[in-house]
């Protein structure tokens, strides 16, 4: 046997490996499509509180965080969940293609720890969330939904592909940065779930198809 050969069985064991340890099918247009839902949810939010509420919530006035009141918040957070549907059916819908068009299974034992590894801080996140809203700390809850979504990513990206992992970081600088310029929530709301997202995910679809 040549040391092509040997070459060629050592890759081939290494993708078996990997096929059997990470959640490859992840498909990049899903982040794309979630960036691009986030980005319009983002523009219907801003311009309902322009419109009905008559606040510019981009200028550097903090006075419009005391002007959202509890109504405003729900409404964000009925967008926030159409949003969230959408981008899980695009995702199921691009990774279910992927695989079907590479031979591999979708769900497995590491998809299913994954997904674990994905909800306990993406649920503990929209509890903590609940709470903020309900004492009436509106504009603490952008911040906190970017941080403890990277905090899920960092947390599942061990189970998938590897660019999972530093998108997860790259939302919890946004998050704290989002913390400490306080007021401005949406503009990072807008970069990290929209921007992000379309980037990495195009990086993504490029890269693994």
């Amino acid at each position: 046997m040549t040391q092509a050969d040997h070459l060629k069985q050592l890759t081939d064991i290494r993708e078996i490996m990997e096929k059997s340890s990470r959640f490859i099918s992840l498909s990049g247009l899903s982040g794309v499509f979630a960036g691009f839902f986030a980005l319009v949810g983002a523009g219907i939010f801003y311009y309902y509180c322009l419109n009905q509420l008559g606040v510019d919530i981009l200028t550097s006035n903090h006075t419009h965080l005391l002007i959202l009141d509890e109504n405003t918040m729900l409404y964000g957070l009925f967008i926030a969940t159409i949003i969230l549907v959408l981008s899980i059916g695009c995702g199921i819908y691009f990774t279910t293609r992927k695989a079907k068009r590479k031979g591999l299974q979708v769900w497995h034992s590491t998809t299913w720890r994954l997904l674990i590894n994905l909800a306990i801080p993406l649920v503990t996140g929209g509890l903590f969330c609940l709470m903020l809203l309900k004492y009436g700390l509106f504009s603490m809850v952008a911040p906190c939904t970017l941080i403890f979504y990277g905090l899920a990513l960092l947390n599942g990206s061990k189970y998938t592909l590897e660019e999972i992992r530093y998108l997860g970081i790259s939302e919890i600088v946004l998050g704290l940065l989002s913390m400490y310029f306080i007021g401005f929530g949406i503009i990072f709301w807008v970069i990290g779930f929209g921007i992000l997202h379309i980037v990495y995910g195009w990086y993504m679809y490029k890269q693994h198809g």
